[in-house]
């Protein structure tokens, strides 16, 4: 996975390319007719059930476009709220926030939307010893906060990019000419390389799962698009050897069923490219 350090930098740069779309040379409204010395507080309200997240990420939009603006939090991320909760007051310079509202609202409404579903999910999974994963089916240039809402919805996160694990998945074995040397050529990649990486093949029936065991590089086996049945035989063929990843078109109906196969996590695209925003809004009060 990334290090903190460059998560870290990936929020940096939303930010920075959020408000560099937004505002551009200036947010001429506001310029227009609110005085730069005009003081001002708003809050940001619920008008959606659903689980709250966003809110430190909020506070480095504000920070980032007037350290001098207040944040007073009243809810933290992952916390469960209800229509006409207050989450947070910002008072501060009325030009500054309104600057920064349009940023805070796009961000904390995705956000949210994704945390609430990732609760929903993980709830299903409440008693199994599986564990819900992301995936990369994110937006472009924002997946550092869909990831971090995931997190805080009480997923797992699965890597971050192409950079940070290797996935050999049925297109890298077809091209690679099968399992066997995709698993050879990446071994001898990451030691010529000098590369710690760890490394997940994808299986597509147990004959491919064999197949994979009898490599010892593995750290995961990714068991796409099997039945419950071939699940629990595959689950059972790998045992202890590996960890054991479920995907492909597993929804809310499914999903506790693949777990109770004995799966260690179950990756689910749709925590991410399958939400509608929940509904926030930033009132001047």
């Amino acid at each position: 996975m990334i290090s903190e350090a460059q998560f870290q930098n990936e929020l940096k740069l939303i930010i920075e390319n959020g408000i560099r779309e937004d505002v551009g040379d200036g947010d001429h409204s506001s310029l227009a007719c609110i005085p730069a010395d005009a003081q001002g507080k708003a809050k940001l309200l619920v008008k959606e059930d659903g689980l709250i997240a966003g809110v430190e990420f909020a506070k480095m939009i504000f920070n980032y476009v007037d350290p001098k603006l207040q944040i007073e939090t009243f809810i933290q991320d992952g916390t469960p709220v209800k229509y006409g909760d207050v989450v947070f007051h910002v008072t501060g310079s009325s030009q500054s926030i309104l600057k920064s509202e349009r940023l805070v609202l796009n961000a904390m409404q995705r956000m949210s939307a994704i945390a609430t579903k990732t609760k929903f999910f993980a709830d299903l999974l409440e008693g199994t010893k599986t564990k819900v994963l992301d995936t990369r089916k994110t937006t472009p240039g924002i997946r550092a906060i869909e990831k971090w809402a995931v997190k805080i919805g009480g997923g797992e996160n699965h890597r971050f990019a192409l950079y940070d694990m290797v996935m050999l998945k049925d297109n890298h074995i077809d091209f690679a000419g099968g399992i066997t040397k995709a698993i050879d050529k990446t071994t001898s990649y990451l030691k010529e390389n000098n590369l710690d990486l760890k490394v997940i093949v994808e299986a597509r029936n147990l004959d491919e799962i064999k197949e994979i065991l009898q490599s010892d590089s593995i750290h995961r086996i990714l068991i796409d698009n099997f039945n419950f049945e071939d699940t629990k035989t595959a689950v059972a063929l790998i045992g202890d050897k590996c960890q054991t990843e479920s995907s492909g078109n597993i929804n809310e109906k499914t999903i506790r069923n693949y777990a109770e196969c004995g799966v260690d996590y179950i990756s689910s695209g749709a925590l991410t490219h399958s939400v509608y925003n929940m509904d926030l809004s930033l009132k001047a009060i």
